[in-house]
């Protein structure tokens, strides 16, 4: 058996659907994590170093430097995901999948995610604001002491729904295609935005490439994102399904952000909010769209509502890759 038989659908499915599963019952364990590290800081390490040497220079010079450095970052993930998925092979088929389904593993984040999201509204309901900055502050960007309940609840409700697409469905997405280089690759675009995607005055040229290929890639993954939330919506009462649709439709294309318009608009019409909107990032304000037409006056329950929207979407979407799998084993044997 050779890795490229592991590199197409159904196998691929099958190795993701053994990620997903293990992820979601086990995480990435902190004991593994202090030993090892994870794949995400080994990625880091590497746009971290490229950053060090080669962002320098003129406007025009760093925007070449940050092509390179994208280059070199996908060129190496590449290389070392091919040569595991090769050695995976080398074990047999079901071995191998094994195999795979645990390195996969570590790219989707749904147990994490989940926990993150719902320690804010546990420490708004234990300590109040204190407690709610504090939880939300490890998980949004923006300056948590200038956030009121309404806000820090929106806040982690958007974080839950933007990184619902990039950090569960989009890597779901790229492993579904490419198996475990597909959703290495993904990872290292999506780290490399995160790290040095901004629009500071280092990295605006040097990020460019990175922060306008993260958006590509996350073009399925978000519209993916929202259909799952609208469904999942079908199954929890209390949520509107039409609504989230309707909010989509109406709101997704109104964002800064070419993708997260669309899982943030879903959750917010599904809720009955209102969410993205003017907010501050350190001292500066983003004058953004609101998602959704409902109420600005979120609370810790409404967080509450979402988590659960968020884990029937996480098993719809299980269902569908297993269902996927399936109904290709039939058709290719």
């Amino acid at each position: 058996m050779t890795w490229t038989a592991l590199a197409h659908p159904p196998d691929t499915l099958v190795v993701l659907g053994l990620a997903l599963a293990i992820e979601a019952a086990a995480g990435y364990p902190d004991r593994l994590y202090k030993a090892l590290g994870h794949p995400v800081t080994w990625i880091g390490r590497l746009i971290g170093w490229l950053d060090r040497t080669l962002n320098t220079g003129s406007g025009r010079r760093r925007r070449a430097a940050g092509i390179l450095g994208l280059l070199i970052l996908l060129g190496t993930v590449a290389a070392v995901s091919i040569a595991g998925t090769a050695l995976a092979a080398a074990a047999g088929q079901i071995p191998a999948m094994l195999l795979l389904g645990l390195a996969c593993a570590s790219l989707p984040a749904q147990r994490s995610l989940h926990d993150h999201v719902a320690r804010v509204a546990m420490g708004l309901r234990a300590e109040g604001l204190a407690g709610g900055r504090r939880e939300v502050s490890m998980i949004v960007g923006r300056n948590p002491e200038s956030l009121d309940e309404a806000g820090i609840c929106r806040a982690a409700i958007e974080s839950l729904s933007e990184n619902f697409s990039d950090g569960i469905v989009a890597p779901a997405f790229w492993i579904g295609i490419g198996g475990l280089p597909g959703g290495a690759l993904y990872k290292a675009i999506n780290t490399a935005d995160s790290m040095i995607g901004h629009r500071t005055p280092r990295h605006e040229a040097y990020g460019w490439a990175s922060a306008r290929l993260d958006d590509l890639v996350n073009l399925p993954a978000s519209r993916l994102s929202a259909g799952l939330i609208v469904a999942a919506c079908l199954l929890h009462p209390g949520t509107s399904a039409a609504g989230a649709f309707h909010a989509v439709r109406r709101d997704a294309g109104r964002h800064r952000s070419p993708n997260a318009g669309w899982p943030e608009a879903a959750m917010a019409g599904a809720l009955g909010l209102r969410l993205a909107g003017p907010r501050m990032y350190g001292a500066d304000i983003v004058d953004d769209a609101w998602m959704g037409n409902g109420r600005a006056e979120a609370g810790p329950r409404d967080v509450e509502r979402a988590l659960a929207l968020y884990r029937i979407a996480c098993a719809i979407l299980f269902g569908c890759i297993v269902l996927g799998a399936s109904i290709l084993k039939v058709v290719l044997i």
